[in-house]
């Protein structure tokens, strides 16, 4: 694989972009632009903290925060100092992180002060003290015990029930100090003391096949899975991807995907480093702020979910920005209508649209459209499997499917994670017996490769003998103008087993007869056994951290 890189790991890719493209806008923040050459040093300069503050090459760093240029840094630098970065999504709840920093025995915590309102640091203690006495209830011997290093003492922790935690950073510039809790500004000045030649030293020392980081599963059916990938499949993947997409020195690269995922952080960050683009994080999708920066900042790059598009396109106020400098988007969803695309392309003004297909276990990333391809098939299909990864569908018994046969999807190459962390089981369960990794999906492939997704394996259910896809039925609901957003689930019935109920968000008040006119639309537009038979409207569809919709909380709702 190292033959294929240029860089060979994150921390030399910092530095080479920093060499290559200098005095190029890299990070634009609200109040700060920050240079390739400034990145580099404020890189070096945040991996001397680390170091100061007795991190080691291994040690898991976790980040739980928005999309910041102090988040791009505080991630950098933690990789450059050779720990595994560990990004915690923000919709998470304080329980819920403490239980991941748990499982992954992280060393130290970087966090946000306050973001939606809601104090992270005083969210972390509450559920850390919440957890103390069932953490101190626990045998002794944590998982990792015996891997080396696992022995060595460990400073005070900043909060309960988590004795690995020996730091924790609040990111922001507010200089005051949290009990237990150190200020960024304060953690980066810890480090002058470390030399330069040091900081190189540990950057050179990372090897390609390190892991890099464990990324979060969306745990839509249990419990989430750390995926661990390392620096030379990282960065071969997102070349690729770089490449595929067109991203060019000089892009302006509005990240609306969570820094905390693969699609912000490597499709993100990442690619951006490679292609001397620039990054623009935003924190929040917010229309009319994205039109305003869009407008302002030029933006010529935007990736995201349908949502994303549509919202813009629906914004009362699109047509007073100036959306003239747009040029590409990337999507990907077992969604996409082709009017959406085609009014991605006609209204937005990109020149290219383009959806993709990955998962946590393969880097984010299995297959991807091609600029050129034609927009029918743009939002029929995922696109083709990437260079160097091969794709198939297989029965229950993994026997290969004929183009246009529904199976489970399976890959194969080096996007895939090398296991989940201290996880032998549930990696064992992950791979079939030839070495493909199970994703769960099911789909469809075409006779050119071209792989279409129609749904989770737990998400079908049958009716009166009939496979139903949910993503399908979905599909089609979306076409609907009553239908904002749905959700299609299958549930008990006494004749044919199990029918469909959509859960919808409508797209205005709902009259008496909208249910019934909507089913009764449906059974115009696709075979019987599919069209719901019922319709239950709501505000929302719930959904985990990653924006997933919870399934099955929907099939337990009355």
């Amino acid at each position: 694989m190292r033959g294929d890189l240029e860089w060979g790991t994150v921390p030399r890719l910092v530095q080479a972009a920093a060499e290559q493209h200098g005095d190029r806008e890299a990070v634009v923040g609200p109040r700060t632009r920050i240079s390739y050459r400034d990145l580099g040093a404020r890189v070096r300069r945040a991996a001397a903290a680390m170091m100061a503050a007795g991190i080691r090459p291994g040690e898991r760093v976790a980040l739980w925060a928005p999309n910041t240029p102090d988040f791009v840094v505080a991630a950098l630098g933690a990789v450059s100092a050779g720990a595994v970065l560990v990004p915690l999504g923000t919709r998470l709840r304080g329980g819920e992180v403490v239980d991941l920093l748990r499982r992954t025995r992280a060393s130290a915590l970087f966090v946000t002060d306050t973001f939606l309102g809601t104090s992270y640091v005083a969210a972390l203690r509450a559920a850390a003290a919440a957890a103390e006495p069932a953490a101190a209830a626990e045998p002794a011997r944590r998982p990792g015990a015996d891997r080396p290093g696992a022995d060595r003492p460990a400073a005070d922790s900043p909060l309960p029930g988590l004795p690995d935690l020996r730091l924790a950073v609040v990111l922001g510039d507010r200089p005051e100090n949290r009990e237990g809790f150190q200020h960024w500004r304060g953690f980066l000045a810890a480090g002058a003391d470390v030399p330069e030649r040091a900081v190189r030293s540990r950057i050179e020392a990372v090897d390609p096949d390190d892991p890099a980081d464990l990324m979060f599963t969306s745990g839509t059916t249990g419990l989430p899975r750390a995926a661990v990938t390392t620096h030379a499949q990282t960065l071969r993947s997102f070349s690729t991807w770089a490449d595929l997409a067109g991203l060019v020195p000089g892009d302006r690269y509005l990240v609306v995907n969570p820094f905390t995922h693969t699609f912000g952080y490597k499709a993100g960050i990442l690619a951006c480093l490679m292609r001397g683009a620039t990054i623009l994080p935003q924190p929040l999708f917010d229309p009319e702020a994205v039109l305003a920066k869009i407008s302002g900042e030029r933006i010529t790059v935007l990736p995201g979910a349908p949502t994303v598009y549509q919202t813009l396109l629906d914004h009362p106020g699109r047509a007073g920005h100036d959306l003239g400098s747009l040029r590409l988007a990337v999507t990907g969803a077992a969604v996409v209508p082709l009017e959406l695309v085609t009014r991605i392309r006609e209204e937005l003004g990109f020149s290219t649209v383009l959806t993709a297909y990955g998962l946590t276990e393969s880097c984010g990333l299995v297959t991807m459209c091609r600029a050129g391809d034609d927009p029918g098939l743009i939002a029929a299909t995922s696109g083709r499997a990437v260079p160097g990864v091969s794709v198939r569908v297989a029965d229950q018994d993994g026997k290969a499917q004929s183009p246009g046969t529904p199976g489970e999807v399976q890959v194969r190459g080096y996007t895939v994670m090398r296991e989940y962390f201290e996880d032998p089981d549930a990696t064992a369960a992950a791979f079939t017996d030839d070495g493909w990794l199970r994703t769960g999906d099911i789909g469809v492939l075409d006779d050119a490769g071209n792989l279409r997704v129609t749904d989770r394996l737990g998400d079908m259910f049958t009716v009166g003998g009939f496979n139903a896809y949910p993503a399908e039925i979905e599909r089609v609901l979306s076409r609907h103008p009553l239908v904002a957003d749905c959700a299609v689930v299958g549930v008990p019935d006494p004749r044919l087993g199990e029918v469909g109920k959509a859960f919808v968000v409508p797209s205005g008040t709902p009259g008496p007869d909208a249910a019934e006119e909507i089913i009764s639309w449906a059974r115009r537009e696709m075979a019987n056994y599919k069209v719901p038979r019922q319709v239950a409207f709501r505000t929302e569809l719930p959904r985990n951290a990653s924006g997933k919709v919870l399934k099955g909380q929907l099939r337990r709702e009355p």
